[in-house]
């Protein structure tokens, strides 16, 4: 075992758990979340519709990326799909500027990066992946996967302005028919 390879173990249990743990919160209610039902019902609030649906997948991706990456399985996928479902939440959050602090995209912007960075550079030989002679950690999964991963994350930030501008649209001619 090398240092590298110690350093990223660490960063992938801990961007993976960090992750992990937002997922189950929107999934399952555990670590305080909400559950698919109450998130839903929040997601469809912030203009994505169906918001289960979306909660669903967005749990999906974070629990699901997140606990491939902290173990280093599949690390180009999971390393896409925890990159893919923090481009959408960074978006909702873009309107309060960056930091953190101000309830900006800081977090999950950090979070995508460093499980892109994760992807490109591999999970290093303290992993799954490694034990499994790096069947599904091919260069051209990586390249296919944060190929993907990116245009369909736009999508869904695309698809839930559209969202928003449509129910603006719908209370203005409300209150003018009035």
């Amino acid at each position: 075992m090398n240092v590298r390879d110690l350093g990223l173990l660490t960063l992938r249990v801990g961007i993976g758990g960090a992750v992990f743990a937002h997922g189950a919160q929107k999934l399952f209610g555990w670590f305080g979340g909400a559950g698919l039902e109450r998130t839903g019902a929040t997601f469809e609030r912030l203009g994505f519709r169906p918001g289960k649906l979306n909660a669903l997948a967005a749990g999906l991706g974070e629990a699901g990326g997140g606990a491939l990456l902290a173990v280093g399985l599949g690390t180009p996928g999971a390393g896409a799909a925890v990159a893919g479902a923090m481009i959408v939440a960074a978006s909702t959050h873009v309107d309060k500027g960056f930091f953190n602090s101000k309830g900006g995209f800081e977090y999950p912007a950090v979070l995508g990066w460093s499980a892109a960075a994760l992807a490109l550079t591999g999970p290093g030989a303290l992993s799954l992946d490694h034990v499994l002679a790096h069947r599904l950690n091919r260069s051209w999964m990586r390249n296919l996967a944060l190929a993907a991963a990116a245009p369909v994350a736009l999508a869904v930030v695309a698809r839930r302005r559209r969202s928003m501008i449509d129910a603006k649209t719908r209370d203005q001619n409300r209150t003018t028919s009035r």
